[in-house]
């Protein structure tokens, strides 16, 4: 093997050692049954949260997310820790399932075809969605999700 070669693979391992490293040393804040995303304590078990729902009589806010998600930071940092869209949020039963590592949101991730972050389901307390965002929206735009689906799934 030549040196042009042996330095070219040698640059892709460390390429490929920094990616792997830095997706999984991201800091993840949770505990056995929830993850606090924005500061706000979420469930992370669709079966527990949609009991809640039902006896709460509230809809789900789902929230697929993933620890390397810029546009994740961004809700944490510009809507999450915002007090107006956090009382818009009161109004739901709150489910975050990790894209990467979905556990018991597995089922529910294939179901709404989650496959990259972040997207947001609103659910009705038994389990039908009634309103889906794609992507990273503005605060307003979520803001008016969130009261429309709260109108919708109740």
């Amino acid at each position: 093997m030549n040196a042009r070669k042996t330095i070219t693979i040698a640059f892709f391992l460390v390429v490929l050692g920094v990616g792997h490293y830095s997706m999984n040393a991201a800091p993840v804040i949770r505990d056995d049954a929830h993850t606090y995303q924005g500061g706000i304590e979420w469930e992370t078990d669709p079966g527990t949260a949609f009991d809640a729902a039902q006896s709460q009589d509230k809809p789900v806010l789902v929230y697929y997310w993933a620890t390397w998600c810029t546009y994740c930071e961004r809700y944490d940092k510009n809507h999450y820790r915002n007090e107006t869209v956090r009382a818009a949020m009161d109004e739901y039963v709150l489910l975050a399932v990790n894209v990467d590592d979905p556990g018991d949101g597995a089922t529910l991730a294939r179901q709404h075809q989650a496959t990259y972050p972040p997207q947001h389901r609103i659910m009705t307390p038994e389990g039908e969605t009634v309103e889906s965002v794609e992507g990273y929206i503005g605060r307003d735009e979520l803001l008016a999700t969130l009261e429309k689906g709260s109108e919708e799934a109740t």
